[in-house]
């Protein structure tokens, strides 16, 4: 099977159709972070199905819970080498995303993606969560927050909230068992003033949070 088929499958089951040319977008990402991971740390996953999985479709199954083919404004906040902001992108173009990290390495290799691919209406950006959060331009600025393995929930829901417009969403994709940590969270969610809409838990595992 070549490597369109078996990216399609996948997508099936998300019941995602894509574009000849959203595919080969894809395809050309995963070439660039597997080329600029031998000289700076990316990911510790290369293999291109396990990237398949557990990157890009693990990124895209937010579809599962959230109507995300809109026209809204989304931070990827900790985004690291793009994810889940660049497959959200790709796959969606309606999308208006800003992709944050901490490390200028890692935007400088986002904007080399986002110039290659061509992808437009996405800014990364060089900066800190707790910074960012505090200047206008981007305090209650977005309709959707999401966060991929950037930290515990109860700072990820200090860093996310403040990013929020009224009735805005922060998704934060976890793994494993982690109801110790969502307990955790409890107490600096409440005191930020949203609530936890709900837990669901499959393959690829996602907590919604609805702002104010």
């Amino acid at each position: 099977m070549d490597r369109k088929a078996a990216f399609s499958l996948l997508l099936n089951e998300l019941n995602i159709t894509l574009s000849d040319k959203q595919v080969d977008q894809f395809l050309k990402y995963y070439e660039m972070l597997i080329e600029k991971n031998e000289v700076m740390n990316l990911t510790a996953i290369t293999e291109y199905e396990e990237v398949l999985k557990k990157h890009f479709i693990d990124s895209l199954s937010i579809i599962k819970v959230y109507n995300i083919n809109q026209a809204i404004k989304v931070l990827d906040m900790g985004t690291g080498a793009g994810f889940p902001g660049i497959p959200l992108k790709i796959a969606f173009p309606s999308l208006e995303i800003v992709l944050l990290d901490s490390l200028n390495k890692r935007v400088n290799f986002l904007n080399d993606v986002i110039r290659e691919l061509g992808l437009k209406n996405i800014t990364a950006v060089h900066g800190r969560a707790e910074d960012f959060g505090k200047d206008r331009n981007y305090r209650e600025k977005f309709d959707l927050c999401v966060s991929r393995a950037v930290a515990k929930l109860s700072t990820l829901s200090e860093y996310c909230i403040p990013y929020l417009k009224v009735q805005g969403y922060f998704i934060s994709y976890k793994a494993g068992n982690i109801q110790a940590e969502l307990e955790e969270s409890k107490k600096a969610i409440d005191i930020l003033g949203v609530a936890l809409i709900r837990l669901i838990i499959f393959n690829y595992l996602v907590r919604i949070w609805n702002g104010h």
